[in-house]
C-alpha cells in the first residue's frame, strides 16, 4: 500500500513540475532582456551626437576612397562556387556522427558510409565535368 501511496505522490510531484508555471522564470528573463536593449538603444540615441558632416557620410571601403559604382554585376562563378562549398561542407559534417559512433554502427554502417561516399564523389564529378568549378576569366 505504501508503494501506491509512493507512486502517487511521485506522479503528482512530476505534474505539477511540468506545469506551464514553470516556464515562468524564462519569461521573466526574456522581458528583461528586451527591456533592457531597448532601454540601451533608446538612451543612445536620446543622449549620443547628431553631427552628420559630409566626411561622416562618406563611403569608406577598408580606409581607401571609392573608386567607380559598387552595383556592377559580378560574375556568377563567384556565387556557384560559394554554394558549393557550402553544399560539400555541409556534407562532411555528417561524416563527424559516424567518427564517433562508428563501433556502435559495425559493417551495416559501414555500408552505408561508403554509400554516402559514393554519392558525394558522384556529385563532385558531375561538377567538374560541368565545369562548374573552371574559370574562364
Amino acid at each position: 500500500m505504501d508503494i501506491f501511496l509512493l507512486q502517487a505522490n511521485t506522479l503528482a510531484t512530476n505534474s505539477s513540475l511540468n506545469s506551464s508555471f514553470s516556464y515562468f522564470p524564462i519569461g521573466v528573463q526574456l522581458v528583461f532582456a528586451l527591456g533592457f536593449v531597448g532601454m540601451v538603444l533608446g538612451v543612445t540615441h536620446l543622449l549620443g551626437p547628431k553631427r552628420k558632416t559630409a566626411e561622416k557620410l562618406q563611403n569608406l571601403e577598408s580606409g581607401i576612397e571609392a573608386v567607380g559604382n559598387a552595383r556592377q554585376p559580378m560574375a556568377i562563378k563567384y556565387f556557384l562556387v560559394a554554394i558549393l562549398f557550402v553544399l560539400f561542407d555541409v556534407e562532411v559534417i555528417f561524416f563527424y556522427p559516424y567518427a564517433v559512433n562508428f563501433r556502435a554502427l559495425g559493417w551495416g554502417g559501414f555500408v552505408e558510409v561508403l554509400l554516402f561516399v559514393f554519392f558525394f564523389l558522384a556529385g563532385f564529378i558531375y561538377i567538374i565535368k560541368k565545369g562548374a568549378l573552371t574559370w574562364e576569366d
